[in-house]
């Protein structure tokens, strides 16, 4: 079974940088993408990051050239380098990982990120 474990979330002040992780169980090769999602009170869950096998890369509008998406296959992780951050960017981040030919979806459990004036 996959496991997707997110860590590095916390208070920051509005400005700031904070980059989350998240550690795979499974083999990183087999996920046609990784990303990082997320979900704000009373909000639903969005796309925030998407990193395709092939190295493409999709962000949301509200975080293209604040954000990066990275991954480091040998040591099995995902980042999110989130920099200058915003209020609007408190929210429960959640990892995701996808195989398309098996149809499985794997979530981790979320970090919350929460964006200080």
């Amino acid at each position: 079974q996959v496991q997707l474990v997110e860590s590095g979330g916390g208070l920051v002040q509005a400005g700031g940088s904070q980059r989350l992780s998240c550690a795979t169980s499974g083999n990183i090769f087999s996920f046609n993408h990784m990303a990082w999602y997320r979900q704000a009170p009373g909000k639903q869950r969005e796309l925030v990051a998407l990193l395709a096998s092939g190295g493409s890369t999709n962000y949301a509008d509200s975080v293209k050239g604040r954000f990066t998406i990275s991954r480091d296959n040998a040591k099995k992780m995902l980042y999110l380098q989130m920099n200058s951050l915003k209020l609007d960017d408190t929210a429960v981040y959640y990892c995701n990982a996808e195989i398309y030919g098996a149809r499985l979806e794997y979530w981790g459990q979320g970090t919350q990120v929460t964006v200080s004036s």
